[in-house]
């Protein structure tokens, strides 16, 4: 009889005091209290630093997230609309086999998402044939009816999308919520494991740590692949509300590792259905807008008219193919909990697949299963 080899005494001895919960999930630690096996190269790498040496780093890397301005704005909040990140100094862990399987799970739902949002402002098969209650969608504030019949570029409304997820009891993964409009995140991923390479740089080289490069790189060519006029040298821009919105960082980060002009509703004008980019040499013409604004927010004259953040006649552009825009405008159709009740039939309709990903039963984390949430992006 074979005995279960035991995990080093390091990874044993820097969990001695912690005694983990039955009642929830625990991501770091078996029922028995040694560490899971994708975790224990970390269990081992902080009993050996001890304690002490993790806080001296983390205090660095608390230095680092501020000389690189990385903060998350909020409304009202009396520390400043500029609070720093908030960044936990042990990084989250996931098996490769688990991180395959919730990837395919993750590019499903975004599939499935996009293909009703196709079908929401086209056909709407799925009302007429009662697939959908017709007033789910007519009567959601962002099904933008202007939107109606303007097919985006390869058919494609979800360029980026992200699922807030949560662990069930059991150690399944739930839905929260679906991120459909302008999801964030990537770059407060990527200054995540920038910050955690530098804090535990041995167990980022010991480690066979998942790459961001490829991430950034493909979403970059998928961009530039959308202009209409594919030109050689086609002019992207990033909208954004401006610096009091919550992820402006974010906002600036992708503008700059993507060398895209940062600009604001101001900073653009519609001309013949064209939009233009006002510079100092003149006007020149934009060929996609990567968005970080709601879609109601970005066209005054056919969506919101109480909107200072977006560019008049920007829908009489996009309508005469003159430009692109990423998420495609109307696309928060789908970004609503009403949904979620009928996705897995919908699954079965559009795909012939069991949806992998299911929502909390209890319509949210619940007690139990917050534990952790994630949020996954998933790009084109």
């Amino acid at each position: 009889m074979k005995s279960t080899p035991k995990p080093p005494s390091r990874a044993k001895s820097v969990l001695h005091r912690y005694s983990p919960g039955t009642d929830h999930w625990d991501e770091a630690v078996l029922a028995s209290g040694f560490p899971r096996r994708h975790w224990r190269k970390l269990a081992v790498a902080i009993g050996r630093m001890g304690l002490q040496q993790l806080s001296r780093r983390w205090q660095s890397g608390r230095q680092l997230i501020q000389a690189n301005g990385v903060t998350y704005n909020i409304y009202g909040d009396p520390q400043g609309k500029e609070r720093p990140w908030s960044m936990d100094p042990i990084p989250m862990l996931l098996d490769t086999n688990e991180w395959a399987r919730l990837e395919r799970a993750v590019a499903q739902r975004a599939t499935l998402l996009n293909s009703i949002l196709a079908d929401f402002y086209s056909k709407q098969r799925l009302i007429r044939e009662r697939h959908l209650p017709a007033a789910l969608l007519y009567g959601n504030p962002h099904f933008l009816r202007p939107c109606f019949g303007i097919d985006p570029p390869q058919g494609v409304y979800l360029h980026s999308y992200a699922a807030d997820l949560a662990r069930s009891p059991d150690g399944h993964w739930w839905v929260i919520s679906d991120r459909t409009q302008a999801p964030s995140g990537v770059g407060y991923a990527l200054e995540n494991r920038l910050v955690s390479a530098r804090t535990l740089p041995i167990v980022f080289d010991k480690s066979r740590v998942r790459q961001l490069n490829g991430f950034f790189d493909s979403t970059r060519d998928a961009l530039l692949a959308l202009a209409p006029n594919r030109r050689d040298n086609p002019r992207i821009v990033l909208l954004t509300p401006g610096p009091y919105n919550e992820t402006y960082f974010e906002h600036s980060f992708l503008a700059r590792h993507w060398a895209f002009p940062l600009v604001e509703g101001a900073d653009l004008t519609v001309r013949d259905s064209r939009v233009y980019l006002k510079t100092l040499a003149g006007l020149e013409q934009v060929d996609l807008i990567l968005r970080r604004l709601d879609d109601g927010f970005c066209d005054p004259l056919e969506l919101r008219g109480d909107s200072l953040l977006g560019v008049p006649g920007l829908l009489s552009a996009i309508r005469a193919g003159n430009v692109a825009v990423a998420n495609a405008l109307g696309s928060g159709a789908v970004d609503t909990p009403a949904h979620m009740a009928f996705l897995a039939g919908l699954s079965r309709e559009i795909l012939g697949e069991d949806l992998a990903l299911l929502p909390s039963p209890r319509g949210g984390a619940g007690r139990k299963a917050r534990v952790n949430t994630s949020s996954i992006i998933w790009n084109s």
